[in-house]
């Protein structure tokens, strides 16, 4: 990158522990709206500034969140916050777990439709976006606005209330073996 020019910064975000699983997935939403952040400030510095390295690196850091991250958090909820809440059946609570069990199928298909442009540019291949690319990438971005909310709003609070510390402490466990990390004492 030249002189003069503006900087796209990776990502740096306090983490949470295995310790406390809720934490930790309220820490991912964080990144994940930061990791969308990047993406939209890559754009826009496509746009003004066109490609260089910083650019290629911001691309290969949502490429990094999106395929590796993203996923894992997802299964961390397929399995550990969704199924006691759809136990519980209070309808308005498994209607709402439904609905996010869909976007988690919806933002994979999305993110397949999305990555490939964001692959291209990080390996040099393109310098930019078409309007096809573009298109792509806010559909997927779109696809986690109602969905985090719904999450933090409505279904950890829920969860928390039906899962005691001993199943949140096995929840964080199996967090911790799923990554290959150390998992929480007790």
């Amino acid at each position: 990158m030249t002189a003069g020019r503006a900087s796209l910064p990776g990502l740096h975000s306090p983490g949470a522990g295995f310790d406390e699983p809720f934490a930790m997935l309220e820490a991912c939403h964080d990144r994940v709206r930061r990791s969308l952040d990047l993406l939209q400030r890559l754009r826009q510095y496509l746009r003004d500034q066109g490609c260089d390295d910083s650019a290629r690196q911001a691309a290969r850091d949502v490429l990094r969140y999106f395929d590796i991250a993203a996923p894992l958090h997802h299964e961390d909820e397929e399995l550990h916050v969704f199924p006691p809440l759809l136990a519980a059946a209070d309808a308005q609570v498994v209607a709402l777990v439904r609905q996010l069990q869909q976007d988690h199928v919806q933002m994979a298909e999305r993110w397949a439709g999305a990555r490939g442009s964001l692959q291209a540019l990080a390996e040099g291949d393109i310098d930019r976006f078409s309007a096809a690319d573009d298109a792509a990438l806010d559909r997927f971005a779109a696809s986690y606005a109602d969905h985090l909310r719904h999450e933090d709003e409505a279904i950890y609070p829920a969860a928390r209330a039906v899962l005691g510390a001993e199943a949140q402490l096995g929840m964080g466990r199996e967090m911790a073996q799923r990554r290959g990390a150390r998992p929480p004492a007790g």
